[in-house]
């Protein structure tokens, strides 16, 4: 199944840059991008990190909507993640950074979606989860003792003297400080669920790698999206932050997404 769809999310990439190369011809004509695309955040953070991405994808015409997960059941997040694409209005571009790609994987399945952006993501299969995936491929993060720290009462957060280097090493120290005294506590529990259902088996999908990330292992990133069939885009030095370090190119891929998809409609 997914050597299928991936030849798919292939041809369709390749229809795409055949025309932004030679534009459209009278038997083959370039149609309208998917228009709704729903961005969901990962762990430890919120919707307000897409806010460059947001801009970029509004100025060219896109209705954008963030998902505001409540982190604490991966159950809760999915839930959050399936109300906001019964809002949408036709096929929807769902993307995901970090554990939303987890997230974006079981609510993928939702009919509204026509496909899969994983940006610097998880993205397991059917009784995979996220936590056993990274042990087999760890990351600085996971080899960091007592970078995560965890409530009494079981929700977790990262150092906030180590987040601006492991998390947003990129970003303007004052904001990754900001961040990092802003985190979202996650449930620990949220990291450990096996999955129900894997969408990019059955939707088309694309993957950003973050070259220099040390949240997540690039060599388990680009694993995931290449089981998957995912096009891969990798942003050479960019850190977990990618979507704010690097908001434009991570806009351009999404878009590209869409119009692939837009164009496989028409």
């Amino acid at each position: 199944m997914p050597r299928r769809h991936a030849s798919a999310a292939l041809a369709l990439a390749s229809a795409f840059s055949l025309a932004l190369a030679f534009g459209p011809t009278p038997a083959v004509a370039v149609g309208a991008p998917v228009r709704n695309i729903v961005l969901v955040h990962g762990a430890w953070v919120d919707g307000s990190g897409w806010k460059a991405v947001y801009d970029h994808l509004v100025a060219d015409g896109f209705h954008v909507t963030m998902v505001q997960e409540p982190e604490t059941s991966f159950a809760d997040d999915v839930a959050a993640t399936r109300r906001v694409l019964d809002l949408q209005d036709g096929p929807t571009l769902l993307v995901g950074h970090s554990y939303g790609g987890s997230i974006i994987t079981e609510a993928g399945v939702h009919p509204n979606v026509a496909g899969l952006v994983y940006v610097a993501a998880h993205a397991p299969d059917v009784g995979e989860d996220e936590a056993a995936l990274g042990r087999s491929m760890p990351s600085v993060l996971a080899m960091t003792a007592g970078a995560i720290e965890k409530t009494p009462d079981g929700f977790t957060y990262l150092d906030p003297a180590l987040f601006p280097k492991l998390f947003a090493p990129d970003l303007p120290v004052a904001r990754a400080e900001f961040e990092a005294q802003g985190q979202v506590l996650a449930a620990a529990s949220v990291f450990s669920t096996p999955l129900t259902a894997a969408a990019w088996q059955s939707k088309p999908s694309w993957g950003i790698v973050a070259g220099a990330d040390q949240i997540i292992n690039p060599a388990l990133e680009r694993f995931y999206y290449e089981r998957a069939g995912a096009p891969i885009t990798t942003i050479a030095g960019a850190s977990h932050s990618v979507y704010e370090s690097h908001p434009r190119e991570v806009a351009a891929v999404i878009e590209q997404a869409a119009r692939a998809l837009g164009q496989a409609e028409n």
